[in-house]
């Protein structure tokens, strides 16, 4: 392993940290500017532009001829995103949920899932497919932000001069997101090769965590700036553009083929981590971090079942045993103790 590895990868870091830094207070400043919430900001301009490495991702797929690439790059995307990207968020630091999130992103997000299982079922995602994904990410941009002006409250001291300064700040930060995420990886799978670690393993973690990046990068430095909104927006937003854009530009350009696998497991399993957001979220409008710690231990647990299962492992049947018998229910059991003990708490707090 030589030098230049090691650089590669140390410097992908720091472009990461560097570029997450600009893009957070760029879009934060942005905001301000145009009287815009940075909920929305997160929603639209920081989820689309962390978006980027699966669109570059998919369309290579799609020119190439490898859709399992490219379904499989969206919707493993969107389970990290939730599970180990908010996770990760909620571990540092609390967040606290705005209703907003609860009660229309989220739900959009579950539909929109939905929405893919729906066109995906007949074991393709045609041209129409796509021009009905690509038409919905539009139709919610503008919905999203039309609904969100707060003219009032817009801040238009320093002209075009700070606008442009803020646009200047949030592309930079696109762009060393960028090229931070694939040094990062590119040193990373160098590594790897020179340990000996054998390609599946690292398109198990490296290469699927890859792609995320962006967004885990941005929730990282968000969360230490208390940028709670931002970090939300980014995650339910990335989901949906992950979905809508995405796919949708990738099977307009290549109609896809959606193996089996995908309709029986992978995007159920994806459904059923949306769908977890709710009764979590519900209790106080808040991700405590024992929360954010159960969503990085399921994240772990599907890494393994996939690892097993990609192996023909013989813990497989075993290991899925104890997370169909004992994890599930048990996490069902937790879910439901807490929404009822929240309940019990507002009942007890209105009297």
């Amino acid at each position: 392993m030589d030098v230049t590895t090691l650089v590669f990868f140390a410097f992908g870091f720091v472009l990461l940290t560097v570029g997450a830094d600009k893009l957070v207070d760029g879009s934060a400043a942005l905001a301000e500017h145009l009287g815009i919430s940075r909920l929305v900001v997160g929603l639209t301009i920081v989820a689309f532009g962390t978006s980027a490495p699966e669109l570059a991702v998919n369309l290579q797929a799609a020119f190439l001829d490898k859709p399992d690439l490219a379904l499989g790059n969206v919707v493993g995307s969107n389970i990290l995103n939730i599970l180990l990207v908010l996770g990760v968020a909620a571990i540092i630091i609390p967040l606290s949920v705005h209703k907003r999130v609860i009660k229309l992103e989220i739900p959009i997000m579950i539909a929109v899932s939905f929405l893919l299982f729906f066109l995906a079922f007949d074991g393709m995602l045609t041209h129409v497919d796509g021009i009905i994904l690509t038409c919905g990410i539009v139709f919610y941009t503008l919905f999203t932000i039309k609904g969100s002006r707060e003219e009032q409250n817009a801040n238009k001291e320093g002209g075009n001069f700070h606008l442009y300064k803020q646009i200047g700040l949030i592309l930079v930060g696109l762009v060393l997101l960028v090229l931070g995420s694939k040094w990062l990886v590119d040193g990373a799978i160098m590594i790897a090769h020179y340990y000996g670690i054998s390609e599946l393993i690292i398109g198990l973690t490296i290469v699927s965590i890859g792609t995320s990046l962006p967004e885990l990068a941005t929730v990282i430095i968000g969360s230490m700036k208390g940028e709670k909104d931002l970090v939300i927006g980014n995650v339910v937003g990335s989901n949906l553009f992950n979905i809508l854009l995405v796919l949708g530009i990738t099977s307009m350009i290549s109609p896809l083929e959606v193996p089996a696998m995908a309709i029986t497991f992978d995007i159920p399993i994806m459904i059923a981590v949306a769908m977890l957001c709710l009764p979590i979220l519900f209790t106080d409008y808040l991700i405590d971090r024992w929360e954010g710690g159960l969503f990085v231990a399921y994240y772990v647990a599907y890494t393994l079942f996939l690892f097993f299962t990609a192996t023909e492992h013989a813990w497989l049947s075993g290991y899925t045993d104890i997370m169909m018998w004992f994890v599930l229910p048990f996490t069902v059991f937790t879910l439901i103790v807490s929404v009822l003990w929240q309940a019990v708490t507002d009942t007890d707090k209105s009297e």
